[in-house]
């Protein structure tokens, strides 16, 4: 299973903001992770949607964390992130073509693996990311 970018930046975000605890910029979160600022643009924007971020606009705006990193949980973060979770064709029954569907039983490993990820995820919050701020902060 893999993570679109999207879901790995806005990790990062929030990584960052929580780390920072403090009013930051785009700019400033593009830089540390080398990442182009019009995709942070939409991350902020999803992120702060969502309640994750608090954005403000004008001369003293910034980002910062909009809510304590301890209610952040990773794996409902990713369920709202990912646009789906089909880790393979026969996943969406719109797309999928697969010729041995009905009698494949891959489909019920990787369904049982996707729920032992998301679980996983779910087990630990922004909180237990940045346990270790200050290393965290000397690479920021």
């Amino acid at each position: 299973m893999r993570l679109t970018n999207f879901s790995d930046y806005s990790l990062r975000v929030l990584i960052y903001l929580a780390t920072k605890q403090e009013k930051s910029s785009i700019a400033e979160v593009s830089r540390s992770f080398n990442v182009s600022e019009n995709h942070l643009v939409k991350v902020v924007h999803r992120l702060s949607c969502l309640g994750y971020v608090q954005s403000t606009r004008g001369r003293n705006g910034g980002i910062k964390l909009g809510m304590d990193p301890e209610k952040i949980n990773l794996g409902k973060i990713i369920v709202e992130l990912e646009p789906d979770l089909d880790i393979a064709e026969c996943f969406n029954e719109s797309r999928n073509a697969c010729h041995i569907f009905p009698v494949c039983r891959l489909k019920k490993f990787l369904d049982k693996a996707k729920k032992a990820f998301l679980k996983t995820l779910g087990e630990y919050t922004l909180a237990d990311v940045i346990k270790n701020k200050s290393e965290l902060k000397s690479y920021l």
